[in-house]
Parts: structure tokens; sequence; C-alpha cells
């Protein structure tokens, strides 16, 4: 785990479901912010005994960017007695995730904003009290820098489409942006990932 800046945490955790071959690393990224007033926690795996002892000392929320994320978090919830945010879950799924569920277009009580990102239920949120863009698998890093991955975009809408549709993120006042895959970068990066 590794402090970013005060009050907001990173930390990677081995992927369950990865398997060899998979076009992304098996350590994935789970974020803690604490945004003044509760511990905010985004689609956390694994998360560490200081994590969660900062959560047990507070009101906490968790907030996953997309369904497939769900990792920890039901059992996470229980334990800390949190609130789940959840996008979505996809069409005919058997075993959605149980929680709050919210879409792009929202604004949660938690002061975060959902932003539409590649699938209709994998959203980018926007923590403005800590200018943090939490991007899940919208933007991700496979070693060559922050990029919109179009091999997984949503099969039924052109990339170049739906990359167009996240040009409002530009308008934000971003200072850090938090990828499930990959380590956080600036506003640089996200500026180039969207050109």
């Amino acid at each position: 785990m590794r402090e970013l800046q005060t009050g907001l945490w990173r930390w990677e955790a081995p992927h369950p479901d990865w398997k060899p071959g998979e076009e992304w690393d098996q350590s994935v990224s789970s974020y803690a912010i604490d945004d003044g007033e509760r511990l905010l926690l985004f689609d956390p795996l694994a998360p560490p005994s200081e994590i969660e002892a900062l959560a047990a000392d507070r009101e906490t929320a968790i907030v996953l960017t997309t369904p497939w994320h769900a990792r920890d978090a039901l059992s996470l919830a229980e334990r800390l007695e949190a609130p789940l945010y959840v996008p979505p879950p996809d069409e005919g799924d058997p075993n959605p995730v149980e929680g709050q569920v919210f879409r792009a277009g929202d604004r949660l009580p938690i002061g975060v904003e959902a932003f539409p990102g590649m699938e209709p239920n994998d959203l980018v949120l926007w923590v403005e009290s800590r200018r943090a863009l939490v991007a899940g698998d919208t933007l991700i890093d496979r070693g060559h820098g922050l990029e919109f991955p179009t091999d997984w975009a949503n099969k039924g809408v052109p990339p170049e489409q739906i990359l167009e549709a996240l040009h409002p993120l530009l308008e934000l006042p971003v200072e850090v942006v938090l990828p499930t895959h990959g380590a956080p970068t600036d506003r640089a990066a996200l500026e180039r990932a969207l050109s």
C-alpha cells in the first residue's frame, strides 16, 4: 500500500481470475480516498489491514466502477456495514452484485459523480473534492502510458464514438487519474489518452 498524497491510497493485489496470456497485468489496483467526511473505497480487492482499520473508525462507502469489479466489495461492505454503490449488472447476469445501483450522469450522495465509460455499466468516477478521476477499465496503462483500450471497448459501438464521448472528462479540473489496470497518473496523461 502506498499513500500517493495525503488521504489518497493505492494498493495492488493479484486478480483472482487472471490467467497467463491475458492482455493485462495480474496485479490490479484499488484505491481509498479520504474526502474529509468519509473514506471512499474504489474497486477494493484484498484491502490492507491499515485500510480496514481506517474504514472501521469512520463512515465508509464502497464504490465500483463496473459490476465485474465486485472483487471483495460485498464481504467488505458487510464487515464494515458500509453502503455499496454499483453500476447496473450486465444483461442476464445470474448473480448481480447487490448494492445501490447508479448510472452515468448520477451524482452519488457521497460526492462522487459518474461519467460514461466504454460500456453502459463501466463508468468513470469523478471525486471533485480530491480532483481525482477513478478510471475503472475505461482508461488503463499496459506499460505504455494511459490509454483507451479500443480492444476492450463495447463491440456494438465504434471505439472512436466512445472516445469522443469521453471528451467531457477534459472539462473537469483533473489532477490525478486512478486506473484499475496500471499506475496512477496525471492530467497530461489523460489529455494524451483522449487525443
